[in-house]
This record gives C-alpha cells, structure tokens and sequence, in this order.
C-alpha cells in the first residue's frame, strides 16, 4: 500500500507541487523576461486601478511553458483579488460555464486555460457574459421557454491558448489586449534559475546556471523550474 501511494499518479499533495507555487512571481516586478509583455501589462493594471475597475479581458498565447498561467495569477495578485481557474475541455456544457459565472465576484479574473477548445454552445453565452456583464438563460420548453437574463457582477476573462489561429473570431475580439509570449533568451533564463536557487537556498556557481538554462527546453521556464 505504501509504494502505491508513492506512485506518480497518486492524487495526494507532492512536495514539488509546493516548490513549483512558491517559485510563482506573485507580482509583476517579479517576473522575469516577457519585457514587452511585462511593460504592457503595468499599463493595463495600472489604468484599471486608476478607473477603480476591473481589468480588461485578456488573451495570452504562445507555446507551453512560456508563463501564461503564472502571468493570469500574478494579475490577479496584482489588482486585488481572486482567480478562479477552469480549462476549455472541461467545461463541456452551457451550464457547465453558467455555474462558474454565478459564482464570481466583483472584479474577479476567471482564467480559462485551452481557451481554443471551447466548445461553439459554451461560446455562445460567454459572448454576452464578457461583453455585457451579463448571463442569458433560457427556461423552459417548447413554445413555452423564455429568455432570462442575470446580470452579472464585472470580472476579467484572462484566456490562454497555444492555437490562437484557432479561437473563433467572435471570441477573440471579446478580448480588449491580445499579447504573445516568446521563448527566453539565455540572460533571462540563467536570472530565472539564480532567482529559484536563492528562493530554494541552493549553492549555484555560474557554469552550473548557464547549464540548467541552456538545458531547458526552448528556454522554458517550466523546464528551468524543474532544476
């Protein structure tokens, strides 16, 4: 029983599970790489909190690994409040996504990761939801169904998606900043593996830094963080 629960499909908690959270930027002056990005990102937040309203919808994409979903959380660190996390693949009905709406609070970010593999049904009430603030149901039916709508509270839909070319051209425009995340260069790689080894308190000499960056995949920071 002892080495069954060892496996690596056990559904209990691991330790580098943990490791990976606290080696999570928490906010933008902690992000490593992705300048541009970075630089557009402290407009938006700081525009939003200006205006004392949520941020605008967001859409990151790019290959895996690059930080969309560290980035999704570090807005929401960032401006306040909380983010809930789904997957396009998992919500696979109308009231699948209905049920996440209700359940937001002001200014919340709903972080959609596969936001491509949403499916067309799902799509057709997030449209209002993003644009209007707004959940249309419908109750009953037959001739006798009506249309209800719900008014929502204002949140921010951060998509993340690796197939931008194959989000649907009604939800893409729904999103107010579009941005692409590139592969690293080595310089920000090797800060990315300095920043865990202290954080980690772990004796690193250069060669070994430039060695566990270089080896990253694609200089990803997922392969980086596994050192």
């Amino acid at each position: 029983m002892a080495q069954s629960e060892e496996r690596v499909i056990s559904p209990q908690p691991q330790a580098e599970d943990v490791v990976d959270a606290a080696l999570r930027p928490q906010k933008l002056a902690d992000v490593i790489g992705q300048d541009k990005v970075k630089a557009n990102l402290e407009i938006v937040v700081e525009a939003a909190l200006a205006r004392k309203e949520p941020l605008d919808h967001i859409l990151f994409y790019g290959p895996p690994g690059l930080g969309k979903t560290t980035l999704a959380h570090v807005m929401a660190k960032e401006m306040g409040v909380n983010i809930k996390i789904t997957a396009g693949p998992v919500i696979e009905r109308q009231g699948d996504l209905a049920a996440i709406l209700t359940n937001l609070r002001e200014g919340d970010v709903l972080f959609i990761d596969e936001v491509h593999r949403l499916g067309r049904a799902v799509e057709e009430v997030l449209y209002p939801a993003m644009e209007d603030y707004a959940l249309d149901l419908v109750v009953g039916k037959g001739p006798g169904a009506r249309n209800i709508r719900l008014k929502l509270p204002r949140f921010t839909v951060i998509g993340a998606t690796t197939r931008l070319a194959l989000i649907t051209a009604p939800l893409r425009t729904r999103f107010g900043v579009i941005f692409r995340l590139d592969f690293y260069d080595l310089a920000a790689m090797e800060a990315i593996v300095l920043r865990a080894a202290g954080m980690l308190h772990l004796p690193v000499d250069a060669a070994g830094v430039t060695e566990i960056a270089r080896r990253a995949r694609g200089y990803a920071t997922r392969g980086a963080a596994s050192f």
